[in-house]
């Protein structure tokens, strides 16, 4: 077929039409950063399931803590161990789940000494995918935490003196704090260079909020200075907010200063986290 005289054949489309020009990263498609970091948290899933062992501190860990201060101080603490186990398994549970936080810290920095992180930044992923990831994947040591304590409590003797849905929700608050605390150990795995470092320092941080706290006796018995401390102490407000919600009595107070911790761990920790990370990488 000819062309009619003064008109042109219009041209044909070019393969690379509509693709970005070399060198210009592509927009983000929506949703897009929540699917790499769901991606790369099933890829802390699968770790964790490969290596069992690694979970050997958010299960045993809480029965053995259990056992030896309900069986060894509890009379001398309470009384009668039953009524320390009551008393001491809401904090066993908060403090197991700090401790649990440590090994995310450890395990980004034995990624970094590999190069893992080499490999993910020549991804087409967001920078802070693999931080928010492997913070995401970690719920699942948090639930095995609170399942595990609870078992081995009920075994014992322990027992919910509120509803269900008391319970759920104290569960559900414990793994939400411990979410946001694993913020402090991932800063500090960015920050140290080596992954027995990460370990010394974030113990250093743990235990002093663990002991001086109401996870194994009332805040009353401490002397006036240490109790200063006591009331600020985010496992204290979290220890006291989980009693409530397991064994009756006022919670609010508890429950909002545990939520503000969480808010304020998360907005301050985070972006310190990723701003190491990206020197890092």
């Amino acid at each position: 077929m000819t062309t009619a005289p003064g008109t042109t054949t219009p041209a044909a489309p070019s393969p690379l039409a509509g693709r970005a020009p070399a060198g210009v990263a592509a927009q983000p498609r929506p949703f897009a950063y929540v699917r790499h970091s769901a991606s790369l948290a099933r890829r802390s899933l699968i770790k964790t399931w490969r290596t069992p062992e690694a979970l050997l501190d958010v299960t045993l860990q809480p029965a053995l803590f259990l056992v030896i201060f309900v069986y060894i101080f509890g009379g001398a603490v309470a009384g009668s161990t039953g009524e320390y186990l009551q008393f001491l398994l809401p904090g066993i549970l908060a403090q197991t789940i700090a401790t649990g936080a440590i090994a995310i810290g450890v395990n980004l920095n034995t990624d970094l000494e590999k190069g893992i992180f080499d490999r993910f930044r020549s991804l087409p992923i967001p920078r802070s995918a693999p931080l928010v990831g492997a913070v995401l994947g970690d719920v699942v040591r948090y639930a095995i935490v609170t399942v595990s304590t609870l078992a081995i409590g009920y075994a014992m003797g322990f027992r919910i003196m509120t509803d269900p849905a008391s319970m759920i929700a104290g569960c559900a608050l414990a793994v939400l704090f411990a979410l946001c605390l694993s913020w402090v150990s991932v800063w500090v795995g960015m920050m140290v260079r080596t992954s027995g470092a990460v370990q010394g320092i974030m113990f250093l941080v743990i235990m002093p909020l663990s002991f001086a706290s109401n996870v194994f006796v009332p805040a009353e018995s401490m002397p006036g200075w240490l109790q200063t401390f006591v009331d600020v102490n985010p496992l204290t407000h979290l220890v006291g907010a989980v009693r409530g919600l397991f064994l009756g009595g006022p919670t609010g107070a508890h429950v909002l200063w545990t939520l503000v911790w969480c808010v304020g761990l998360v907005a301050v920790l985070m972006p310190l986290a990723l701003r190491a990370y990206r020197r890092k990488v």
